[in-house]
Formats: structure tokens, C-alpha cells, sequence
């Protein structure tokens, strides 16, 4: 699915619909187009959905890090002037998800995390030791997934041409690394916004204990299970994620 990406000061990012903005930020290694069902469903549902562009390959090496990202968005829903944001966020974006609502409480009124690092992942800090080595990269990719058939070649060679771009290598271990040192077990209970947390239950990254780990910690929040699913639960059951986040939505009046 091809959306355009719009270009608005210093920002890139797909805008589609009108109502509340849903602001999904991606994980490390995700692209925009892992959120397809999210980008179809929603808008006909009422809400505006919004996906930046996170400068993740783009900031000073010194400046890589999350709590740079989190203010990044911070300064995207200020310049576009959104009210009333709901945070969606997997793997890494859920992180930032987190660290932008903890750092800007006022910056949203709801949070949706998935796959989410903060607490444990099993991948951060990974340095590819075999990086050239293709088949390596396509288990990776696979091992991301319930079921390996879907790490496509396009997905696989995504992730090839990531980690064998040196400056994007180097930015993405300082992302990874920073992420280990923003550990938010102490955080989460100070964020008292309402939570949604949809979780794989055969998650290898980021493991089902990890889901409950956040649910025990964060005040105002609801646990889902999508039973064989991996780490990116909204790509690899997108119908039962936006049901799962949609009767949420309703039931929390959102």
C-alpha cells in the first residue's frame, strides 16, 4: 500500500483522515508500511492517522539517541498543532511512545504499545556479527514472526541494506544501545494515561512476560493476547489487531 509522504517544515510523514490523530511510530528496523491495516481501518473509523518519519538514520551520531527522538515528536505535535493524541507505537516506537509521555505528559491522553522495549528485548544491542551473511539476516527477520513466511524478500532485503549501510549500522547501535539505558521499569508507574497493550503470545523479542512486566507497572492499563503472533502484531493479524484497539478505543471513550 503506497501512501504519500508529506514534507511540513522539518518533518516527513503520511497524514490520512479527519478526528482524534492516532500517531503510530515505527520500531528500528519497521517501516511505515508495517502499519498498513492500521493506516486502512482507522481513518473510516473516525480518527486521523499519522505516521512520522522518525529521524532515526538522520540526527548527529551524538545525538542518536531516544530521548533526542522523544523530543522530535514532541516538536511534530506541537508544529502541527494536534490535540488529544493517542500514542501506537511497536518496538522501539513504543519506547519513545513511553519516554515522550513521561518527558511531555501533556503530549498525549492515550498510549497503544506492542512489542514494546523499555523493560526487555532480546535484540537490542545486536551487532550483526555476520551482517554480509544474507541468510543470517532472512532468520532474523523471520525469527520476528509466528510464522517465517512472512519476513518477505522485501522485508529481508530491507533489513540487508540497513545493516550493511555503515552510518545507519552505527545509528541504529546507538538507538539499541540507548534504549538498554532508558530502562523505564521505574518510570512506568508515574504514567497514569490509559494503556493499551496488544501482545504476540509466541513474541521471541520481546517475550510474553515482558507484556505483563508493563501491565503490572502502568497504572491504567488493559492486556490483549494475539495467539500465534510474533513481535509485530499488527502486521502479522491486522484484523484482530484493529479489533482488539478499536473496541478499546470505544470502551474507553477515545
Amino acid at each position: 500500500m503506497e501512501y504519500k509522504l508529506e514534507h511540513d517544515g522539518k518533518f516527513k510523514f503520511i497524514e490520512i483522515g479527519e478526528g482524534t490523530p492516532i500517531i503510530i511510530l515505527h520500531g528500528l528496523m519497521g517501516g511505515l508500511s508495517n502499519f498498513d491495516g492500521v493506516v486502512d481501518f482507522f481513518p473510516k473509523q473516525g480518527y486521523k492517522v499519522v505516521i512520522p518519519e522518525l529521524p532515526i538514520y538522520t540526527l548527529p551520531i551524538l545525538k542518536t539517541n531516544i530521548k533526542n527522538i522523544s523530543t522530535y515528536i514532541k516538536e511534530f505535535i506541537d508544529y502541527k498543532q494536534y490535540k488529544d493524541v493517542i500514542l501506537l507505537g511497536n518496538s522501539l516506537g513504543g519506547h519513545i511512545g513511553l519516554l515522550t509521555t513521561k518527558l511531555y505528559p501533556e503530549s498525549a491522553k492515550a498510549l497503544i504499545i506492542t512489542g514494546d522495549s523499555g523493560l526487555y528485548e532480546s535484540a537490542m544491542g545486536e551487532s550483526y556479527p555476520k551482517r554480509s551473511n544474507y541468510n543470517y539476516i532472512k532468520k532474523k527477520a523471520e525469527n520476528v514472526f509466528y510464522d517465517p513466511k512472512i519476513a518477505t524478500k522485501e522485508i529481508v532485503d530491507d533489513v540487508y541494506k540497513v545493516v550493511n549501510d555503515r552510518s545507519k549500522l552505527i545509528r541504529t547501535l546507538a538507538i539499541a544501545k540507548s534504549a538498554i539505558r532508558h530502562n523505564m521499569s521505574k518510570d512506568l508507574p508515574n504514567i497514569h494515561q490509559p494503556t493499551c497493550i496488544i501482545w504476540g503470545k509466541q513474541d521471541n523479542v520481546t517475550p510474553p512476560n515482558v507484556a505483563e512486566e508493563f501491565h503490572e507497572k502502568l497504572p491504567n492499563s488493559d492486556l490483549f493476547w494475539i495467539d500465534k503472533c510474533g513481535h509485530l502484531a499488527m502486521m502479522e493479524h491486522p484484523e484482530q489487531f484493529n479489533s482488539i484497539l478499536h473496541s478499546w478505543l470505544q470502551k474507553r471513550e477515545l
